[in-house]
């Protein structure tokens, strides 16, 4: 017997997630995540995972990470000690940025930290011009001085980035040589290894971000690797942000790829919970113990954008820059909003309450948890409003103190506005449902898509609490809750496919460009590609290499990108040109076709299929089938408070229907199902609720 494992570290609990390949069983345990040390969580949520359901180590066929230790090193600025080196009067162009700003009335606003102190950001004379050509020579004279200052600086990480070494990288090579030779044991970034694209800023921020959070990224891996490896498991792959799985090795090489790893899986997984249903058109919603996630996926296809900002505040819109840190590599296209089961509720000096964005996170946790925790959150709201059990959650490994929740919402927030627990608890939902209902309509309504005509998938550990709310608001006729919903992210991990994306920036008019010499570049990447795709054992007939450029008009700013076909010959540059037309016309609303087209860069995506899986929910015995645990009365927004049945996940018949008002209690999770809705279990343990007719 076989089996998969994925591990997710969320803000609240660390998650595991095994699928039995054979039967596509799946289950789940769920630990306290421990920020102080991430990998100690994992460890232990493995040990519970393979004793719980008597897994043996030399049965695990794959076991693959979610980790947050990129995206937290930005966001708390911890990361690695780097000096930067960059072309003679370069040095600025990290504080230089973009002219983007996040608010554009706001004249005072601060721009994000840079993550380079200015004295560690050094220049060495070389100059590679805009053909690629040699201008000015590496200055080679000025290496060991430099080698002096960084030893002098005791920097942790070096990250190169010189002008134009995408078009021509024979300077940062070289030097990139002595500085390995000079500082053994010193991680190295070059910008033309890292990103050998186009945009001066870009390039830099990325290889920076690289060299920052690389040491770190590398220590936890290492150790963990070291971890699980000797319990027999196999060594962990790594999430990538664009939704596939690379090996370690490959993530130390480019650690910007592991930002947004958690949020990928889930998406991945809600993808694959619609292929299996035949669910063509979703929304993802992902509610965890810190935030919530939407995305949107249609016909199957989940959308990506080639840049995105770590550590910044403009994953709201994917059109606000200027917030963060940016990194040019394939990231899900996701919003997200600071709204979670820990976003504490707080009263501002105004009198107005508040949810967020402040989070309770695992330590010490909303105050039910008896932690230590004091500021009530919206998990302490759920549980006053009956929609939580009042005594344990976690199938009764987490003892709950509803007194203490009760008394912190009462003194922090019905007291101060002069109203009933109730009420206080229940516009602590209703606030933070309407900034999550925020999020799905960027990705939806605010992309040109009606809500509507899609189904709303939730998971994460708070998310089935609040999906048919989200739904309503959204005129959205159906919710899909998968198994596992509080672990579905860890789920997502071990339905991806291993892949990695690959980008070479060619400058080059399509009228004249040169077949041989296009293919010829492919061949390069595909080199890389395959030499990546050998290290993972897998079959090469299951490997899929597709090819792609960036282009655009002459004089535009920015690319669209379109397929290419393979082998690129002088009879396929119409049909490119065609794909470039229809695709701006459909983004813009016009087309030139008497413009002459560019291209900028070619890419490449590699992908090694794993054996498709099928899921399904474990059921209790035949004894227990259909059993009501108990009833207790509920808030509901249109009703108030209601006599409530509550029943056991697991001890729901297949194609059993039920109508609201129900809760139906798992270990990961809770599913609130209003009066006006019906649930359906069908065969493979997914619950369907629909709105009732009027």
């Amino acid at each position: 017997m076989s089996w998969r494992i994925g591990v997710d570290i969320g803000g609240t609990f660390t998650d595991v997630a095994v699928v039995n390949e054979k039967d596509g069983t799946i289950g789940v345990t769920k630990v306290s995540s421990t920020p102080g040390n991430f990998g100690q969580a994992v460890l232990k949520a493995l040990e519970q995972a393979l004793n719980k359901f008597d897994i043996e180590a030399d049965n695990v066929t794959l076991l693959a990470h979610a980790t947050t230790v990129v995206t937290n090193a930005i966001l708390e600025e911890n990361g690695a000690k780097v000096g930067l080196i960059a072309t003679r009067g370069f040095r600025d162009v990290l504080e230089l940025r973009r002219s983007a700003r996040a608010d554009l009335y706001d004249l005072f606003q601060d721009p994000p930290s840079t993550l380079v102190q200015r004295r560690n950001r050094l220049e060495i004379s070389e100059r590679i011009g805009a053909d690629g050509k040699v201008v000015i020579p590496l200055a080679e004279d000025e290496i060991d001085e430099l080698v002096a200052k960084l030893k002098a600086a005791k920097v942790e990480a070096v990250a190169i980035s010189l002008l134009f070494s995408f078009l021509n990288d024979e300077h940062e090579a070289l030097l990139g040589q002595r500085l390995r030779a000079a500082l053994p044991g010193v991680p190295i970034f070059l910008s033309s290894e890292v990103l050998p694209e186009i945009r001066e800023f870009e390039r830099t921020s990325t290889t920076a971000i690289c060299a920052y959070v690389g040491p770190i990224l590398s220590s936890y891996l290492e150790r963990l690797k070291g971890a699980i490896t000797s319990k027999g498991l196999p060594a962990p792959y790594i999430m990538g942000s664009g939704g596939g799985l690379f090996e370690i090795e490959e993530s130390l090489k480019m650690p910007a790829m592991a930002a947004e790893s958690g949020p990928a899986a889930g998406v991945i997984a809600a993808a694959l919970a619609g292929q299996q249903i035949d669910r063509s058109k979703l929304l993802s919603f992902d509610m965890g113990g810190t935030t919530a996630k939407a995305s949107l996926i249609q016909d199957g296809i989940i959308e990506t954008t080639p840049e995105y900002e770590v550590g910044g505040e403009g994953s709201g819109s994917r059109w606000l820059h200027g917030t963060g840190h940016p990194i040019r590599v394939p990231v899900i296209d996701l919003a997200e909003v600071s709204a979670g089961g820990g976003s504490i509720a707080w009263v501002d000096p105004a009198g107005s309450l508040r949810v967020g964005p402040r989070s309770a996170g695992a330590i010490p946790g909303p105050v039910c948890y008896d932690r230590g925790g004091i500021n009530p959150t919206v998990t302490d709201a759920n549980l006053i409003l009956g929609r939580l059990d009042a005594t344990t959650l976690l199938g009764g490994d987490l003892f709950i103190d509803f007194s203490k929740a009760e008394q912190a919402i009462r003194e922090k927030i019905a007291d101060p506005l002069k109203v009933s627990i109730d009420q206080a608890a229940a516009s602590i939902i209703q606030i933070v449902n309407n900034s999550m209902s925020e999020a799905l309509r960027i990705v939806s309504v605010e992309r040109g898509h009606d809500a509507r005509e899609f189904a709303l998938i939730c998971f994460g550990g708070a998310g089935p609490l609040h999906a048919a709310a989200l739904a309503e608001e959204l005129q959205i006729k159906e919710v899909i809750v998968p198994p596992i919903p509080g672990a579905f992210s860890a789920l997502g991990l071990i339905g991806s496919d291993i892949s990695r994306d690959y980008g070479k920036t060619y400058f080059t008019i399509l009228d004249d460009a040169k077949a041989d010499a296009l293919e010829a570049n492919y061949r390069e990447l595909e080199e890389s590609a395959r030499d990546m795709l050998s290290k993972t054992n897998i079959p090469d007939k299951n490997w899929v290499l597709k090819r792609s450029m960036d282009v655009r008009y002459v004089r535009q700013a920015y690319e669209l990108n379109v397929d290419v076909s393979n082998p690129i010959t002088p009879s396929n540059f119409p049909d490119l040109a065609g794909s470039f037309h229809e695709k701006h016309a459909i983004t813009y609303g016009h087309a030139n076709k008497e413009e002459r087209i560019q291209i900028v860069t070619l890419r490449l995506s590699a992908t090694a299929k794993l054996p498709e899986l099928k899921i399904r929910q474990r059921f209790k015995t035949e004894a227990t089938i259909g059993i009501k645990k108990r009833t207790r009365e509920v808030w509901f927004e249109k009703s108030g408070k209601l006599s409530t049945s509550i029943f056991d996940r697991e001890a729901i018949q297949l194609g059993t229907t039920i109508k609201g008002p129900v809760i139906i209690e798992s270990l990961d999770s809770t599913l609130v199902v209003p009066p006006d809705w019906t649930a359906c279990m069908d065969p493979n343990g997914f619950i369907l609720l629909s709105l009732n007719e009027v």
